[in-house]
């Protein structure tokens, strides 16, 4: 059973950038491919990034790419979502989730959630 962690949203302006921390435990790490979702009220979970194990492969979402970056530290059981030029349309809480399998789109591929961490970007 994995364990997910999220750590890191908080308020900020327009333009400003934040950084997500997702950190693992009861599982190997490195054996899990990783994403972010988000989700705001009244709508479904929305696909933001992925990091695939192995080659760290990553995808993103068409309204984030150029803007935020995922990554992973196996070391550090971790998995990050640096967010820049951050605008109000990001605004959601945001999930961490893994995948025992491969990188999928959809959500309900994931075998385990975090708690999630709400981001709200004022304009």
């Amino acid at each position: 059973q994995v364990q997910l962690v999220e750590s890191g949203g908080g308020l900020v302006q327009a333009g400003d950038s934040l950084r997500l921390s997702c950190a693992a435990s009861g599982r190997t790490f490195s054996s899990l491919a990783m994403a972010w979702f988000r989700q705001v009220p009244g709508k479904e979970r929305e696909f933001v990034a992925a990091i695939s194990r192995g080659l760290m492969v990553t995808y993103y979402a068409d309204s984030v790419k150029g803007r935020f970056t995922i990554s992973r530290d196996n070391a550090k059981n971790t998995v990050y979502l640096q967010m820049n030029t951050l605008k109000p349309e990001d605004t959601a809480v945001y999930f961490c989730a893994s995948s025992s399998e491969k990188v999928f789109i959809q959500a309900r591929f994931y075998d385990a959630w975090g708690q999630g961490t709400q981001v709200t970007v004022a304009s």
